[in-house]
């Protein structure tokens, strides 16, 4: 009996020790809130407020280049060669592709010996005129003569008329002549049209490129057969570029040729002046907008297919102002700190327009609101602030 008492003794009182330290191992002390501990972090605040801000509609659109050129065969052959690839730059009347054409080099080499062959008879026929002339004066002055010599009744009719026949025959050959020369001035001005037309085919083997520009497509490969028509290369002109946007039907009356513009391009992430060139009259049923093109200035990072925002000035509205030192970002998103009982409060917010003073705040904050001016980098959301005076 006596082990059994003992035992009881014992084991009663280490049961609530071993409980409490049981529950102290499963329990979990408070964490401590971010930014709560420490000293007061000194800032400046500023208060949102109201402001009269311009107003802008804003639309969407695409870069498009201003123009665009197909380079294309314009004669049969097989293609020798492709000197550009794609997101090259070419220079104007630059050999972009080259066509192995050996007919047209034979029809240029005929066309040449044809109108040198012309040419060769030129002396000779000019020969036979001065000899056909020559015995045309000599028949002429024996006409003449004889013609005295008829009138005086010193020759018969029948010498006379021979000395006439002779004359007409000498005037007959010397125009013979020089109708032969004329004939030969047709058949070289035919054998030059036929060389100035084999060598314009011949400069049709050399495709070249009508501007300096971009290459952004290639369409044909070396060794294959080209024929009229069949694209090679596709080309946009360097430095033109504009912004096709598509504006709201809403926004006819206002948005004119000329009309002064923002514009924001995504890659460049800034905003660029511009000015509205051309309106496209014609509506799109479905969208229920209009094309406003708007010139962009040269620069090398602009590109056809770019994505693009047309800012067009609409007056003037109330809208609450952030000031831009106190606008944190992180990625896409934006926030500020708003002071609450002295503590920094860190808000996100979504912003519009840059604007006189700040940015334009959509949603997430209200007039009245104080917000933290070019927060310190150790503040934290939660942490305690302290006002400098």
């Amino acid at each position: 009996m006596e082990p059994a008492m003992f035992s009881n003794k014992i084991l009663f009182p280490l049961a609530p020790a071993v409980f409490v330290i049981l529950s102290g191992c499963g329990s979990h002390a408070p964490e401590k809130k971010a930014g709560a501990a420490g000293p007061p972090v000194k800032v400046n605040l500023v208060e949102v407020r109201q402001a009269t801000v311009p107003a802008v509609h804003e639309a969407t659109g695409t870069v498009r280049a201003r123009t665009t050129s197909v380079l294309s065969a314009r004669i049969m052959g097989y293609i020798r060669s492709v000197g550009a690839q794609a997101g090259d730059t070419v220079g104007a009347g630059q050999t972009v592709a080259v066509i192995d054409a050996k007919e047209i080099d034979d029809a240029v080499a005929q066309a040449k010996a044809a109108v040198a062959e012309a040419r060769a008879a030129v002396p000779e026929v000019d020969n036979a005129i001065a000899a056909a002339k020559a015995q045309l004066d000599l028949a002429a002055s024996t006409l003449k003569r004889m013609k005295s010599l008829y009138d005086q009744k010193s020759i018969t009719s029948q010498e006379f008329d021979e000395v006439q026949a002779k004359h007409r025959m000498a005037e007959a050959n010397h125009q013979m002549a020089l109708a032969k020369r004329t004939q030969l001035q047709a058949r070289i001005a035919q054998a030059e049209s036929g060389l100035a037309q084999a060598s314009v085919n011949k400069a049709y083997t050399e495709v070249k490129s009508p501007f300096t520009g971009i290459v952004v497509e290639r369409k044909a490969e070396p060794g294959m057969l080209a024929a009229p028509g069949m694209p090679i290369l596709v080309i946009e002109q360097a430095g033109a570029y504009r912004l096709e946007a598509a504006v709201e039907e809403s926004r006819i009356p206002v948005v004119k040729v000329g009309l002064k513009v923002k514009v924001r391009l995504d890659s460049l992430d800034k905003e660029i002046d511009a000015r509205v060139s051309e309106i496209v009259p014609a509506m799109d049923p479905v969208s229920r907008t209009f094309t406003a093109r708007i010139d962009l200035p040269g620069s090398p990072l602009i590109r056809s297919g770019l994505f693009g925002r047309a800012i067009f000035p609409a007056g003037e509205k109330q809208a609450l102002v952030a000031p831009e030192s106190s606008i944190r970002e992180q990625g896409q998103l934006q926030s500020v700190y708003v002071a609450e009982d002295g503590t920094a409060r860190a808000r996100l917010i979504k912003t519009g327009a840059k604007v006189e003073g700040g940015y334009e705040v959509i949603s997430g904050l209200l007039a009245g609101d104080r917000i933290v001016s070019n927060p310190p980098a150790a503040l934290t959301d939660g942490a305690k602030i302290e006002v400098r005076p």
